[in-house]
């Protein structure tokens, strides 16, 4: 049998959700690269992509029934009827049925169907129907929780789909030669528009337009591209990005991953821009063909996760080893082999935590739908307890601490004079870049007065440009004015750009870039920064109109022309949220590719104390344990690449930190993807929201805070389960060894063992509903899996103490000291046992003295009433007979609050000698 709990419990789970069903393709290509399974695909696609990647475009596009300017909105819908959606057959939600029979196959229910069986055999019809009640009550509840979860989770999906861009035709009648003979129309087409589409509608023949953040969202063929590189390491395990182009330079190659000019379903664009029409969706895509022959494996499991399976490992070895042995000592002192065999099961079912997977399941469900109410998107589950237990959040600056719009509020010369030259280089550079267009390049473009000044349409050619990215910091664009010749105008970071330049415009004249000037405009930049202001330098260079293609090997012998200055003011929810983490002890650290001192700046606005700044260059400097003490220490890091802030995630990882990273860009994805746990919001570039698992839809941050408390909130509950099954299995297993080593009869009968069983099962199914209190939510709960042996050590003892004076009580005060009294005894040990374990959730769900200083949710408060109340009644009611149970006599129920009230109150001194030694978790 297959007690691999963290498969059952969470990878199966997540399996039954389909919030987002795109954010799964990453695990899957995840797999891929981990397990080294074999790349082969099918003949005939691998042949399809070769074919695609050798045809003249013109040829392809006619073969898709396609155009230049994309398909007509009415082609599109054709095709989706006749290919379906763009959706992998993996990705797909569970059938009804499919789900209920994975909500049963965990470890404890086919333990217990095992025992019904057995039951069943030896004609113990009783047992049959409690254990089996048991099992159905188990698998109904865990499935009803689910159910409502997934359609919490729908109800916000579209909310976080990705999108692409694609080019729609509009179309009228006189048809386009190529629409004309697919469909029989003759129509007449005017030029294509750019639309967001989600990516499941995307089909066969669409033209799409990728730049940099963009995942692709199908199999595709490069259409044009400039300074194109694709991540390709989910599926063949390369680190480095791959360069595509628009031509198949080897002609002999037949591996499609060896293709230059084909884009694959689930990589991603790292910089550059293209347009690429769609060969291929859904599970006909190459990732398509390997999901329908791989099992996508499960992601390193947890603390917590680590902690459950643990636990379920002793439980159950606990009823291995103490089953066995309550039958050998009840059949050696009964002589009654069949009725020991019984009641052996029935411990052994009392044993079994059978409640543990729904209860796990359910209380993390209720955290996912209530942050989802919040609008917040939980993509794993088991994020939800590492919010919970985060300790360090790690935050980019910029749309994360600071508001998602930047203003322009300087553009100046070198020596920080207002310059309206300056500005209209940065607007002819903002406007004909085609790559990832940031918050900076939104701010320049809004001065629409510019683009009437100099009539771009008119004066202006873009003749190429050369995209941004993360090493070089930079972008250009080369423009021809009036056909005379060409300019390369290229903008940046300070220290990038002063890199290529040689020389410096001062006023009308052009000066070499000496040390002494370049110490003077270190200085004017440095001011800026000071002033709050993110600096991005603007240099130019005239070229002849000699040639029309461009690199970055153009980009030297520049002359630096002035600076354009941004204003980025914080969020108003920056400061109450860091404030909010801070005094629920979360150390928030600063993590940005910005300069210190606008980032110092930022820190001071938001009251973020800033005890320390470590530069990229000084990262670069140290070894991983030079720069594992120094992060300890620093909270804030400027000058940042991706590299840089990944590394320092996985050194605080390291160092025994529970880390959360909050992101929204390309640069900060690898930092997203090695984090604990990933945020970003619905805002981000696609790659940053596949690597996260939270997503947040509002910008306040204050919902951060809101997701730790739900974190530590659903840990409590759980680990309220896990405390209180653990000890009172313990108690219960000491109590059983107890009466039968003593006894002459059984202490309670097979039947009325699985009856208390199944009552205290129910008490139970509201504890993920339950408060928590508000002390309990003040530090990050981490999981430690050592102590719940010590609880259980102290803790189970108690009840076992009072169970042997209810003995006792049942053998000197009441006589039920002979078989033919054993009807007494057992009744009055069947009512103890069953108010004491459904109290122990009220002492130990808490360090407070219960229903007074700190009182459970009324749902917890109902069931256990109801149960506690259910339980005095069946000896006292019409069913008495059936369970083979009686009525206690008066004096009984005079005693009975004195053995509950001594029970709590030992528990209660136990807990304050538990809690000042060893801390309360």
């Amino acid at each position: 049998m297959n007690f691999n709990l963290l498969k059952e419990l969470f990878a199966g789970f997540l399996r039954t959700r389909h919030l987002a069903r795109h954010f799964r393709r990453l695990a899957l290509l995840d797999t891929l690269t981990q397990t080294g399974v074999s790349r082969e695909v099918p003949a005939e696609l691998a042949k399809t992509l070769v074919a695609a990647a050798r045809s003249a475009p013109e040829a392809l596009l006619e073969q898709l029934g396609s155009h230049s300017d994309g398909l007509a909105e009415s082609q599109a819908e054709r095709i989706r009827e006749r290919v379906g959606l763009n959706e992998i057959e993996h990705e797909k939600p569970l059938p009804w049925w499919g789900h209920l029979w994975h909500c049963y196959k965990n470890p404890f229910n086919l333990l217990l169907t095992l025992l019904a069986v057995i039951s069943y055999l030896t004609e113990d019809m009783k047992a049959t129907v409690v254990i089996s009640t048991m099992v159905v009550l188990s698998t109904l509840l865990r499935f009803w929780q689910e159910a409502k979860s997934n359609k919490a989770a729908d109800a916000l999906k579209a909310m976080v789909s990705n999108t692409a861009t694609v080019i729609r035709r509009d179309v009228s009648e006189n048809a386009a030669p190529v629409f004309e003979r697919h469909f029989g129309t003759h129509v007449h087409a005017r030029p294509g528009r750019r639309v967001e589409l989600p990516i499941r509608q995307l089909v066969p023949g669409d033209v799409i337009v990728l730049s940099a953040g963009d995942m692709i969202p199908a199999d595709c063929r490069v259409f044009t591209a400039k300074d194109l590189f694709v991540s390709q390491a989910a599926m063949t395990g390369e680190s480095m990005p791959v360069e595509k182009f628009v031509e198949q330079r080897d002609a002999g190659a037949i591996n499609p991953l060896e293709l230059d000019n084909i884009l694959f379903m689930g990589t991603n664009v790292v910089s550059g821009a293209a347009t690429a029409v769609v060969l291929s969706t859904g599970n006909n895509t190459y990732f398509g063909a390997l999901a329908s022959r791989v099992t996508a494996t499960d992601r390193a499991p947890t603390s917590f996760q680590a902690g459950v399976n643990k636990v379920s490992w002793l439980l159950i070895r606990f009823m291995f080893v103490m089953a066995p042995l309550v039958l050998l000592i009840n059949g050696f002192t009964k002589h009654d082999w069949m009725e020991a065999l019984l009641f052996a099961l029935s411990i052994a079912v009392g044993l079994t935590p059978e409640m543990l997977p729904m209860i796990v399941t359910s209380t993390l469900a209720k955290g996912a739908v209530l942050l989802s109410r919040k609008k917040v998107i939980v993509k794993r589950l088991d994020a939800i307890q590492n919010f919970g237990a985060m300790d360090v959040l790690c935050t980019d600056k910029t749309g994360t601490l600071t508001q998602d719009r930047i203003f322009l509020a300087r553009h100046t010369d070198i020596w920080g004079a207002e310059s309206d030259d300056v500005l209209q280089f940065a607007y002819l550079n903002s406007y004909y870049q085609t790559g990832l267009k940031n918050l900076l390049d939104v701010a320049v473009l809004e001065h629409v007065d510019v683009h009437r000044e100099l009539d771009v349409g008119s004066n202006y050619r873009k003749v190429d440009e050369i995209p941004f990215d993360f090493t070089r910091r930079r972008m250009s664009v080369v423009v021809s004015e009036r056909e005379d010749h060409h300019e390369l105008i290229c903008k940046g970071a300070v220290e990038e750009i002063l890199a290529v330049c040689a020389t410096v415009r001062h006023g009308d004249g052009v000066e070499p870039l000496t040390p002494g000037m370049l110490a003077r405009i270190r200085d004017v930049t440095s001011t800026l920064n000071e002033e709050g202001l993110r600096v991005v330098a603007v240099a130019v260079k005239e070229v002849p109109p000699a040639k029309e293609n461009y690199g970055v090997a153009d980009e030297r012998e520049m002359i630096l022309v002035g600076y354009v200055a941004f204003l980025d003011p914080p969020k108003e929810s920056t400061a109450p949220a860091l404030q909010a983490l801070a005094r629920h002890g979360v150390a928030v650290k600063v993590l940005t590719g910005d300069n210190e001192r606008v980032t110092a700046k930022i820190c001071r606005e938001v009251g973020l104390e800033h005890r320390g700044v470590l530069l990229g260059s000084d990262i670069e400097r140290m070894d991983d344990a030079q720069l594992g003490t120094a992060i300890e220490e620093a909270n804030v890091f400027a000058r940042l690449t991706p590299t840089h802030k990944a590394r320092i995630v996985r050194l605080l990882k390291a160092n025994g930190h529970v880390v959360g990273f909050m992101g929204d860009g390309i640069n900060d994805a690898p930092a997203l993807r090695t984090a604990d746990i990933g945020i970003s919001v619905d805002t981000a570039v696609d790659i940053a929201k596949e690597a996260a698992d939270i997503i947040l839809l509002e910008k306040s941050l204050m919902v951060l805070e809101e997701g730790v408390l739900e974190g530590r909130r659903t840990f409590s509950n759980m680990l309220k389960y896990i405390n209180m099954t653990a000890s009172s299995n313990f108690g219960n297993v000491l109590s059983v060894l107890a009466a039968s080593a003593f006894l002459p009869f059984l202490p309670m009968l097979p039947m009325q063992l699985l009856m208390q069983n199944l009552l205290y099962d129910i008490s139970q199914i509201a504890i993920p509903f339950d408060n928590v209190d508000e002390e309990l939510l003040k530090q990050p709960q981490r999981w430690q899996p050592g102590d719940i042996g010590r609880f259980m050590l102290f803790f189970g003892p108690i009840s076992s103490v009072f169970d042997i004076t209810t003995y006792l009580m049942m053998w000197f005060v009441f006589g039920a000291n002979t078989p033919a009294q054993q009807t007494l005894f057992q009744s009055g040990w069947f009512i103890v046992g069953l108010l004491t374990q459904t109290l122990i959730v009220h002492m130990i769900r808490t360090p407070k003295v219960p229903f007074l200083q700190s009182r459970a949710a009324p749902p917890l408060l109902v069931m256990t009433g109801l149960i506690m109340a259910v339980g005095i009644f069946l000896p006292l009611g019409p069913l008495a007979h059936y369970f083979r149970l009686q009525a206690p006599p008066p004096l009984y129920f005079a005693f009975l609050p004195l053995i509950l009230l001594g029970y709590m109150g030992l528990t209660q001194a136990m807990k304050g000698f538990y809690t000042r030694r060893y801390g309360w978790q």
